[in-house]
């Protein structure tokens, strides 16, 4: 009978510390999805403000077309991607695009002096930091999920459950190189 008890109690420990177990991938998990659902939120703040800037820009230098057309390309792009991969390629173009069309507007003194046109950039700056904001704390959630189900014992359970590692959000190499304008 003790034997009995013994093994039940064991089994009772062993049940509880896998629902605990369980239940803090899930809320890691969760925190994951919330993070990344913020940065969602910046990044449509960003699109928002993408046409009214080129619109701007559309006044005063509407000959460069090709740089207009790819930013809005570009936006269009990010607004249809899905999931962190694919939203870190569309939105490194996009990047690659606006760095593009702010080295444009280097070449207009009119346009630079335009309020509009500076309250704009002011916006889509502001707006930057907080996507990296965003990015920086998504990354570190993510990480924590990571290890939460990547360590002994949690690891083998984690696989039973369904939980897989989550990608990071990375800065794609032509995003860190730097725009090179020529008139």
């Amino acid at each position: 009978m003790v034997v009995f008890a013994i093994i039940v109690a064991i089994i009772i420990v062993i049940l509880v510390w896998v629902v605990s177990l369980y239940n803090s991938m899930v809320r890691a998990k969760n925190k994951a999805e919330e993070a990344e659902s913020g940065i969602d939120a910046h990044l449509n703040k960003r699109y928002d403000l993408i046409p009214n800037l080129v619109e701007t820009v559309k006044g005063y230098a509407g000959h460069e077309k090709a740089t207009l057309e790819n930013v809005i390309k570009a936006r269009n792009a990010c607004i249809d991607a899905h999931g962190v991969g694919d939203r870190q390629k569309a939105d490194d173009m996009l990047t690659g695009a606006l760095k593009n069309l702010f080295a444009l507007s280097e070449s207009y003194p009119d346009l630079k002096a335009n309020a509009n046109f500076m309250d704009l950039q002011r916006q889509l700056d502001a707006v930057e930091t907080e996507i990296l904001n965003a990015r920086k704390y998504y990354n570190a959630v993510a990480r924590a999920f990571n290890d939460k189900i990547m360590v002994f014992p949690a690891n083998m359970l984690s696989g039973m459950f369904g939980f897989k590692k989550l990608e990071y959000v990375e800065v794609s190499d032509e995003a860190r190189q730097s725009v090179r304008v020529s008139f």
